[in-house]
């Protein structure tokens, strides 16, 4: 039954056609590219949210720059780790936990934004999903 499943993958080659743990790595991959990207991307136009509202002040402490300079690195980190993602998903997928877990901490000694740090460990849980579902594909 799971060669009819390869076969058809290969025939149609569609989304929907896959096997599951397949349609799993798919949607996750995708996600794990397009989001970083765009919140990256986002850090330079404060479109979405002020992001420095986010920073707890001790960042800007340790790294002596204002802390919209603060966001535009966290911006480029967070675009590479969606290219990462999208070219290199297994290593791509840690550096998103890996980032994911600082934001945690960030937010933590913040000491506000409990919320948001809940969701992000739900979402380093899913990149770190990914990162298992990766290794059962090649990239």
């Amino acid at each position: 039954m799971g060669t009819a499943s390869s076969t058809t993958h290969a025939k149609t080659g569609s989304l929907l056609a896959m096997d599951p743990p397949r349609q799993a790595f798919m949607l996750l991959r995708t996600v794990f590219t397009v989001a970083p990207i765009i919140f990256g991307l986002d850090k330079f136009t404060n479109i979405l949210t002020d992001w420095t509202i986010y920073l707890a002040p001790v960042a800007t402490s340790v790294v002596p720059v204002s802390a919209q300079t603060f966001m535009y690195a966290v911006g480029v980190i967070e675009i590479v780790a969606g290219l990462a993602v999208a070219f290199r998903p297994r290593f791509g997928s840690l550096l998103v936990a890996v980032w994911l877990l600082g934001i945690i901490v960030n937010l933590l000694v913040l000491g506000d934004f409990f919320d948001v740090a809940l969701r992000d460990f739900g979402l380093l849980v899913a990149a770190l999903a990914l990162n298992r579902l990766a290794t059962g594909f090649r990239k």
